[in-house]
């Protein structure tokens, strides 16, 4: 037995790491950045890939299950990962597995039917929560968890709205780097388009609150079902950590008149959230609801006037 590590799957040994994935259920959406192939002579016998810091295609050959390979595996994802400057690691599996890696070190985050995060850190969530300032004043403390890419007037309405309704609001920016402005930019401009908001907290998730564009689905048998399971997953998430770490008791989102995937996410939001949602109208302009992608298509500089607070407007200026 031997140990290989690639940045490229191609021929032969592309094609027996598909086959390997679908001997054990799974599907590439995509080729990975880095991948372990562990053989047996020329049989490709269990492998695992990494994205950054997050581990996937994690299988075995049903012939050679038993003998420790997942092991073998994640030791050399994490020393590939340590060397790329990653050593708080997540991954996703199925809530059977669990056991599995557990007994690897990893430590579970939350878990649906369908669907298990783990991460590398014991209560790695806990303690980025714990680094966060918690400044709940009164009773009712909104929330808001928004991309902001970029942030927008419509975001601004939204926020000044739960200002208005709550004693407290938190915002909570997400930190992946998978946007056309990056997580750094988003969370200033959130910070700047709020900062006339006294009783407003703008605050990032880090690696726990993720998009649906980044939901791995490769474990999932169902594709249709991918939106609904990640929904659920991070409703879990927010449920078990956020709102009680804030103490907050509501969650405000917009509209949506025009991506389906937010729109059933604002659905599974009311059907699964334990505390109350209140499902703000979209502010327009000129008769259509402001959206960010509308921001992101345009170059227009008197259309993006309308669209844009001037705290963006000038912090987009000042960047370029």
């Amino acid at each position: 037995m031997y140990v290989t590590l690639t940045d490229k799957l191609t021929g032969a040994n592309l094609a027996k790491w598909q086959e390997l994935l679908r001997l054990g259920g799974l599907e590439a959406e995509q080729l990975p950045q880095k991948t372990v192939l562990v053989w047996e002579e020329e049989t490709l016998i269990a492998t695992g890939s990494r994205e950054d810091n997050l581990l996937k295609y994690i299988a075995v050959h049903p012939d050679y299950q038993g003998q420790d390979l997942t092991s073998t595996i994640l030791s050399a994802l994490r020393q590939d990962a340590f060397q790329a400057g990653h050593s708080h690691l997540f991954l996703y599996t199925k809530p059977q597995n669990e056991w599995m890696f557990t007994s690897l070190f990893f430590y579970p985050i939350a878990k649906t039917d369908k669907v298990l995060l783990m991460e590398s850190k014991q209560n790695g969530i806990g303690s980025f929560l714990d680094s966060l300032p918690a400044e709940k004043k009164g009773e009712k403390v909104g929330s808001i968890v928004m991309n902001g890419n970029p942030f927008t007037k419509g975001h601004q309405h939204l926020v000044e709205t739960a200002a208005k309704e709550c004693d407290h609001v938190y915002i909570f920016v997400l930190s992946e780097d998978k946007s056309q402005f990056s997580a750094k930019d988003r969370l200033e401009m959130a910070k700047l388009g709020t900062a006339h908001l006294p009783n407003v907290t703008v605050l990032p998730t880090g690696p726990y609150l993720i998009s649906s564009a980044t939901f791995p689905t490769y474990f999932l048998k169902d594709r249709e079902s991918a939106v609904q399971v990640q929904c659920h997953l991070d409703i879990e998430i927010f449920t078990k950590y956020f709102v009680p770490k804030f103490s907050v008791t509501h969650r405000y989102v917009g509209t949506e008149p025009f991506s389906p995937m937010t729109k059933a996410y604002n659905e599974a939001l009311k059907e699964r959230l334990n505390i109350t949602l209140r499902e703000v109208p979209r502010l327009e302009e000129k008769g259509v609801a402001i959206s960010a992608s509308a921001v992101r298509k345009t170059q227009d500089f008197d259309t993006l006037r309308d669209l844009l607070p001037e705290t963006t407007l000038s912090y987009l200026q000042k960047e370029d």
